[in-house]
């Protein structure tokens, strides 16, 4: 597809769509769903990067060729998120990291005045930071203060499948920073990347809407095109809505009785 890439702290990537590795999934399945999206990013919880499988084995064979972007996932305070990352960092080799500093065991939302502490102390430490975050543009604006390469707001509860909830604050968010800005969690199917994308979003990240669905790999291609087809429609430009129909055909030659 002829779209513009997507650049983060100087990587460009051609693909939009993010990919998660969560969910217990058999791994051969994975990498299916993974490769039928087009997905070049998964994240992955450190504590699902095994240290005692063969070679062949164990996760990370499963996404050579991809980049790994570990994640603080169920952190549910500062002291442990950072810790985690420093974790990741010495294992994976790499200096990304998705931020995540839980706030509540049900909803699984993020807390935000956790998330900026460890978001300030992690930048200084050099890591190139992705938080998720709520889909609030005030705490969206502070992350992007405090040198974080991304900000990805939430748009409906982890695992959810509701789709995007809050579509003005997504817009919002997206005129307010300058940094790439990716949905994070909530999205149930296609037509909801469709609509994060034409909303101005740069990127799409999920798991639990395909591996949740009936056929993961069909839904992973769906994924795909529709993310495509959003940034797509987004990069044209819509049309104008308006409030009265417009006849398309031309008026001269139209037949009067």
């Amino acid at each position: 597809m002829n779209h513009s890439p997507l650049i983060i702290s100087g990587v460009e990537l051609e693909s939009r769509l993010w990919f998660g590795t969560g969910k217990n999934v058999p791994f051969d399945l994975m990498k299916e769903c993974i490769e039928a999206s087009g997905a070049q990013v998964v994240t992955c919880a450190i504590r699902r990067v095994p240290t005692g499988e063969e070679s062949g084995q164990n996760l990370l064979d499963y996404l050579r060729g991809l980049r790994v972007l570990p994640n603080t996932a169920l952190c549910y305070n500062v002291k442990d998120a950072i810790l985690t990352a420093q974790l990741a960092r010495e294992l994976l080799d790499t200096d990304w990291v998705k931020l995540e500093v839980i706030g509540d065991p049900d909803t699984l939302f993020p807390d935000n005045e956790g998330t900026l502490e460890a978001a300030r102390e992690l930048v200084k430490d050099g890591f190139t930071v992705l938080p998720y975050c709520s889909d609030d543009p005030i705490v969206c604006k502070k992350l992007e203060d405090l040198g974080c390469a991304a900000v990805m707001p939430l748009a409906a509860p982890i695992g959810s499948g509701l789709g995007i909830r809050n579509p003005t604050n997504l817009q919002i968010i997206r005129d307010k920073v300058s940094v790439p800005v990716i949905v994070d969690a909530g999205v149930g199917t296609a037509s909801d990347a469709t609509f994060a994308m034409e909303l101005g979003m740069d990127a799409v990240l999920l798991q639990t809407a395909v591996y949740g669905a009936g056929q993961p790999l069909q839904m992973a291609r769906a994924m795909k095109a529709g993310v495509e087809a959003g940034r797509l429609a987004f990069e044209a430009g819509r049309m104008p809505k308006k409030l009265y129909g417009s006849a398309s055909s031309p008026l001269e030659g139209v037949v009067n009785s």
